[in-house]
Order: C-alpha cells, then structure tokens, then sequence
C-alpha cells in the first residue's frame, strides 16, 4: 500500500486537531527516531500550522519497548504543553513520558506506528470508541476480579486490589491526559494473576502469528513463570539481568474497543484495540497504575476471548 504525503497529512489533521485539540498560544515536540521520520514530519508540519512554539526531535531508535529515551528526549517532552510521539519502540510505559504528564503535558504515543498503520488507524470514530470503552468501564471497573477463558487454552484470572481500570480513548484535550494513538481499549494493572493465557494474535517480535502458532504463558500469583516461545523468554530474561523478578511482572489486561479495527494487521499498537480481543502484558505496569518498574512492556493479543466479571460473562464490543 503507498501511502502519500496527502495521507499522512489527513492522519495527521486527526491527530493534531481532534484527539490533541492543539491551541495556538500552546507549545508542542514531536518525538520521532530515525526510521519513523516521516510520520513525526507530518505530524509537526500540521501542529506548525496551529502555533509558532512547536518542535521535532529525533533520536536513534531504542532496543526495546519500554526502554528510556535519551535525557534531552525526555526534558522536552515535560517542557511542552503537549507532545506526540511515532517511534519504533513504545515509550507509552517510560518514566519520560509518566513523567511528562505529571509534569501537566497532555499527549500520545504511537509506539511502533507505521504509515499503513497510522493512516489506517487514525481514520476512526472516536466517539463510538469513547461509547464503547464506558460500556466496558461499567461492566468490569467494579468487579474483584475478572476471568478470561479461550477454546485455545486461555484460563486466567487477575485480581483488581485497590488499582483502577483506565480507559485510551484518543481525547487527550485536557491537560496531563495521555492515549495512545490509534486508541480503543480499557485496561487494568492487576494486583495479582494467576493462570494461563495463549497468544494467538499479535506479538512481538513476531508480528501477527501464523494459522495454528500459538504462544502459552503461565503465570502464579502476579508473575510470568514459564513462557513457551524462546525469542520472547530471551527478552524477558535479558531485561531480568536488569531488574531481576520484575522482568516477569504480569504487567496489564486490556480490552479493545475499537470497533473499526476489523482485521488484525501484526502492529501491537493497532491490534490491541480491535474490538472482540483481549490483550495480556509482561513487564513494566509503574505508567499504568503498577508499582513495577521494568525495561520492557511486552503484549500478547488474544483472539475471541470470553470475559467475566465476578463470575458474569460481559458481552465484548464487536468489530
């Protein structure tokens, strides 16, 4: 699929003007790295056009979701009034970015966007997505604990404790608020997991699984404790040379709400919003309402899950 410069630019008005609302008398910085530059271009080419105080930075791309930007990456991010940020790896659970917010910057993160992706993605209902992530917050946001279950081996149950769900669902007008972009999902970092979950979606670094590849993890009591793919035990355990036990932290439960992604396309960013898909994450939660802090964010999407709260099945948004 080409993608023009016409293209990213429609994505980009989107971005600019309805999920940032961006003002003239409001700063903005584009972070981008070197191999997402042409998104981050379009995106500060637009924001320029709505005020003189924006800017672009660009830094080498990192070598792992949730790994820490450069420090200058960081200050200018808490600096703007706002800030959006194409990068190849996430930097949605950083302390850069957890820092930012708090800092009073609003913005997003479009974590491993590509231009297919961001045209695709940003072309979205964002009130059906706004709709459909309060339905979901009133069906799970209350319930002790939530289950989800698979025909293909998924049987997990995480334990809320006293953390929120939180909903992304591309507004992000008011200050210290943060999405990710394309948006679309509730999510929860749980006190406490257990259970097993099997990936049959989208999952880096593979990308969108082939028919029949399917990913089993096992987790007691809030940790990851047995993992069947070797690329991604490899990950985990090098992020372990690090941070040690963390490494293994059941990070996130999400639900996507987006009711526009009909197709999984093997972009975690994108997939994980797909409406009628769960998504499971090892590693950092500290960005998300989680005490672990951990250099790797890593999700595993889950095809046509069946989710309870408190024991009552919750009837999912489809796409």
């Amino acid at each position: 699929m080409a993608i023009d410069d016409s293209d990213l630019r429609a994505a980009s008005e989107t971005a600019v003007h309805q999920c940032l609302d961006l003002q003239a008398d409001e700063s903005l910085v584009v972070v981008t790295d070197d191999t997402r530059q042409r998104i981050g271009e379009a995106l500060y080419e637009v924001a320029s056009e709505v005020t003189d105080d924006a800017a672009i930075i660009r830094y080498p791309p990192g070598n792992q979701h949730g790994e820490e930007p450069p420090a200058p990456v960081a200050a200018a991010m808490a600096d703007a009034d706002a800030f959006l940020a194409p990068t190849t790896k996430s930097l949605s659970h950083t302390r850069a970015r957890g820092d930012a917010c708090e800092a009073g910057a609003r913005g997003a993160t479009l974590p491993g966007i590509t231009e297919e992706v961001f045209v695709t993605g940003l072309d979205a209902d964002y009130d059906a997505i706004y709709d459909h992530s309060k339905e979901m917050l009133d069906a799970v946001g209350d319930a002790d604990e939530v289950r989800v279950t698979t025909e293909k081996g998924t049987d997990i149950t995480f334990v809320r404790g006293d953390r929120e769900w939180l909903a992304d669902t591309g507004s992000i007008a008011e200050s210290g608020s943060f999405s990710n972009l394309p948006a679309g999902e509730i999510f929860l970092s749980p006190e406490s997991a257990t259970g097993t979950f099997v990936v049959d979606g989208t999952m880096m670094p593979h990308g969108l699984l082939d028919e029949g590849q399917e990913l089993s993890f096992e987790v007691e009591d809030g940790y990851v404790t047995h993992i069947s793919d070797d690329d991604i035990r490899e990950q985990v355990e090098e992020a372990a040379e690090e941070v040690g036990q963390d490494a293994y932290n059941l990070a996130e439960i999400g639900i996507g709400t987006n009711v526009g992604v009909t197709d999984l396309v093997g972009s975690v960013l994108l997939d994980e919003k797909a409406a009628g898909t769960i998504h499971i994450a090892i590693g950092d939660d500290a960005g998300i309402g989680g005490d672990t802090d951990a250099p790797l964010h890593l999700d595993g999407i889950v095809r046509d899950p069946t989710v309870y709260a408190d024991g009552e099945e919750v009837d999912l948004p489809q796409p």
